[in-house]
Formats: C-alpha cells, structure tokens, sequence
C-alpha cells in the first residue's frame, strides 16, 4: 500500500505544478512529449508516447490548440496526417514548470520493464481494478475530467 501511497504522492505533486501553471496535468503531458519530440507528431504518435487512446489525446489536443498552446498543421507529405507542434506560448509555458511529470517517469518505468513483467502487473492491476469496481471504466488520461465517447479496457 506504501508504495501506491508514494505513486499518487507524485502524481498529485505534478498535478499541482500543472495547477500552478493554469492547465491540466494530462495537457503538461502532451505538451511535455510535444517538447521534447524532435519533429512534428501526429495524435497517434502522441497516444503511443502517451500510452492513452487517440481520441483521448484528441481532446486534450482540442483544448491546447484553443488556448494557443499548440498548433495543428496538415501535412506537406501526407494530406491525411495533422502534425503537431508547440507554439511560441507553448514552448514558454513548457518550458516553466517541470520538465518531467509522473506520467513521464511512470511511462518510462514502464518502458523498462520485462514483457513478462508487464504481462504480470497488467494483470495485478486488473484484479485490484476488478475488485475496486472500476473495471471496464473509462481511462483517460491522468487528471482530465473530459471522457471521451468511447472507452478502452486497457492502456
């Protein structure tokens, strides 16, 4: 339990520097891989960084380009992809809270586990999920309110 207490601790900690700076904790996140990507993603592209489903990104993605915070071009390459890139505000906003947010640093562990560790964590979580009875809900990203029309069992 000590080790849950200490995930959310940091999650909660992100969100408030989020807070501070007058946005989300999942639009620090896709601004963060926006920042750090070194070239113009696409949603998918950010979904998979992410690890959250498109069309959660997409509302996220939504708010940030209504606030200016993001830009949302078409492809010179592919008519059929939109490519993403921070703004000028964006990049300054960015680049003044933290640059790394739990979701990253959870991302990243996650990123260096085993596949059969994974496998393995995947399914503990499913049980726990299962027997808080929030399984089958809907996942969106980490401190955003908006849940998209559809939802995923996993992410």
């Amino acid at each position: 339990m000590d080790d849950f207490r200490r995930i959310v601790q940091a999650l909660r900690s992100s969100h408030r520097a989020a807070t501070r700076a007058k946005i989300t904790g999942a639009q620090l996140f896709v601004l963060n891989t926006l920042g750090t990507a070194k070239r113009p993603l696409s949603i998918s592209e950010v979904a998979e960084k992410t690890r959250t489903d498109p069309s959660t990104v997409s509302v996220v993605v939504d708010k940030l380009v209504r606030r200016g915070l993001v830009r949302r071009v078409r492809s010179d390459a592919d008519a059929r992809r939109n490519e993403l890139t921070l703004t000028a505000r964006g990049v300054r906003l960015e680049q003044t809270v933290p640059p790394t947010v739990a979701q990253e640093s959870l991302a990243r562990a996650l990123d260096r586990m085993t596949p059969r560790e994974a496998e393995m964590l995947g399914r503990i979580l499913d049980r726990i999920c299962v027997e808080m009875g929030c399984a089958g809900t809907a996942a969106v990203m980490m401190f955003e309110s908006d849940v998209p029309s559809r939802s995923r069992q996993r992410t």
